[in-house]
């Protein structure tokens, strides 16, 4: 019978919480970068592409470094495989905050992606291998709690950072995030290896001391015997490296729940929560606030993320899975669809471009439409009496915004004509500045805002963690770091999809049209968690391959005609 005594408890929760150091650290990258990215653009002059190519090669390292992590977790085993994360990323973060040119920063992001790839592979799979089936979800969701708490430092960190001087505040940001990844190196030097790993490497009295000193107590000999069974099972049917693939690749139960692992980790990025995560204050900033207002404001739905995971806490073993992820997902369609609705009215109301009469590349008619062409840029009037934005002008000026054909054209009149060859204009008393990647008019700034808050508010208790902790706990032992490795290259390499093609989709689509192909893909995401998830809600490990016999859909079907005939024989 499973029992943890109170020493037993405080153990498991030191063991968790050094492991979820490893969640913090892919927390904190993701949050820093949102708000540093609005610097480092102008530091390096960084254009669309070199913008999407500083987010997304993070994730590509990291959907490779998964790969490998899964062999990495078998051979080596657990603990071993977080002190490299640990190292790896610190390596990455002394890297991207000593870098001089973009490459360098480039180089750092790449490594630290290598880190967090390691890292988000054996975190979960450390966490549900020591923790007692009763409070595992709980405890891996602790892992989820520490990367939105790390998001949310992040943001607040950028925030209090964002007034320095330019080539010192990213630079503080990004080189901060080496602090956690020493702490956990240093923690788990001291921690013990997982008891599953140590009994199917032929150490059975390791793992009885590991189970004793984490549960609390000498009485273990049933728990090992479950892992020890479990581990002969193994040994019975045990093959060679290409037979065990063929063999996970050949079991129709296995197969069942890669198939919904992978999916979940797929749907979880293409609902499109890494634009919200890695471009927040980008999409603030795009909602009419200037930089270092956007970064601070980056910190409203970072707090939404962080306290909405506490929550998922207390409903993931009350509600489900199941249940859990269809509220949730639900909320991500309202939460897009807000969104969507902030930008269309923003599009509307926003205020009017007059093109100049001798740039013909710039001709839009609206501030919105003209900042969303990055060769484009807004010369904004200013009435300092009314402390208000009025129309202004599009115009192809200089990035930097501050000269057209060698002349201010913020300091000339809004009408201009071409005479004879010559620029001439009409002086005006009104204030003018450029916008490049935003307007002025922020009076529907906060609807967005908003949506970025509820968006989160359930993201965060449901879809979120539940894609990781429903693929840490599907799979037979036998299966599990193929398995969970499989699923997490999966949820790397549409992440990378996604935060290497937001910026292109905004610039070609538009806002509105940009999410809403996110909220289209989050309704097909409920049709699959309505056809193939069951309920995992406590399961054992070892039970889980009997959920996966046939799908869930099949099984709701034939439990319904049972019922049906059922009813039909009482009623005769």
């Amino acid at each position: 019978m499973e029992r943890t005594t109170l020493s037993g408890k405080l153990f498991i929760g030191t063991l968790t919480l050094f492991a979820a150091i490893g969640g913090f650290l892919f927390g904190y990258d993701t949050g820093i970068i949102s708000g540093s990215l609005l610097k480092l653009r102008v530091e390096f002059a960084l254009s669309v592409a070199w913008q999407e190519a500083v987010v997304s090669v993070t994730v590509g390292a990291a959907a490779l470094s998964s790969i490998v992590a899964g062999p990495s977790c078998d051979m080596f085993g657990r603990r071993p495989v977080l002190l490299a994360a640990s190292v790896v990323f610190t390596i990455g973060a002394v890297l991207m905050g000593a870098a001089q040119n973009a490459i360098m920063l480039l180089v750092g992001r790449i490594v630290v992606g290598l880190g967090v790839g390691f890292a988000a592979m054996a975190v979960p799979m450390y966490i549900a291998e020591v923790s007692p089936a009763s409070i595992r979800g709980k405890l891996i969701l602790i892992n989820s709690m520490f990367i939105t708490g790390g998001m949310f430092s992040a943001t607040v960190l950028a925030g209090a950072l964002s007034s320095l001087p330019l080539h010192i505040g990213w630079r503080i940001m990004l080189g901060l995030a080496g602090v956690p990844s020493v702490i956990m190196f240093v923690g788990f030097i001291f921690l013990p290896e997982s008891p599953r790993w140590l009994v199917f490497h032929g150490h059975e009295d390791k793992a009885r001391r590991v189970l004793r000193q984490i549960r609390g107590h000498s009485e273990v000999e049933e728990e090992l015997k479950m892992i020890t069974d479990d581990y002969q099972e193994h040994l019975k049917s045990h093959i060679g490296c290409i037979q065990q693939v063929k063999k996970f690749f050949t079991s129709y139960p296995i197969m069942m729940a890669l198939l919904v692992g992978c999916s979940l980790q797929m749907f979880q990025q293409l609902c499109g929560i890494n634009t919200i995560l890695y471009y927040t204050a980008s999409i603030i900033e795009m909602a009419g606030y200037e930089d270092n207002d956007a970064i601070w404001l980056s910190v409203i739905p970072g707090f939404s993320n962080f306290f909405f995971t506490l929550v998922g806490l207390v409903l993931v073993d009350r509600l489900g899975r199941r249940k859990l992820w269809f509220i949730s997902n639900a909320g991500l369609v309202l939460g897009l669809t807000m969104l969507i609705a902030a930008f269309l009215l923003k599009d509307s109301h926003g205020l009017k471009a007059t093109p100049l009469s001798i740039d013909s590349t710039c001709g839009y008619k609206s501030c919105w439409s003209c900042t969303a062409d990055s060769s484009c840029g807004f010369c904004a009037d200013y009435d300092p009496h009314t402390q208000q934005y009025l129309h202004g002008t599009c115009s192809n000026g200089l990035v930097n915004g501050s000269y057209f054909n060698n002349i201010s054209i913020c300091d000339l009149h809004t009408e201009y004509v071409n005479n004879s060859g010559n620029l001439s204009y009409t002086p005006t008393t009104l204030e003018r500045k450029w916008f490049f990647s935003s307007c002025p008019d922020s009076l529907f700034g906060p609807l967005a805002i908003i949506s970025l808050f509820v968006y989160l508010a359930f993201f965060a208790p449901g879809v979120g963690p539940l894609a990781w902790t429903i693929n840490a706990e599907i799979y037979p032992t036998w299966a599990r770091s193929t398995g969970i490795a499989l699923a997490t290259s999966t949820n790397w390499v549409f992440n990378m999809i996604v935060s290497i093609t937001f910026l292109s989709l905004v610039h070609a689509l538009g806002q509105p049209l940009t999410f809403g192909l996110y909220t289209v893909l989050s309704c097909i995401s409920l049709f699959f968690v309505m056809l193939f998830l069951p309920e995992t809600k406590g399961k054992t490990l070892e039970d889980m391959e009997h959920l996966f016999q046939r799908p869930y859909f099949m099984r709701w079907c034939r439990q319904r005609i049972l019922w049906k005939r059922l009813q039909e024989e009482q009623e005769e």
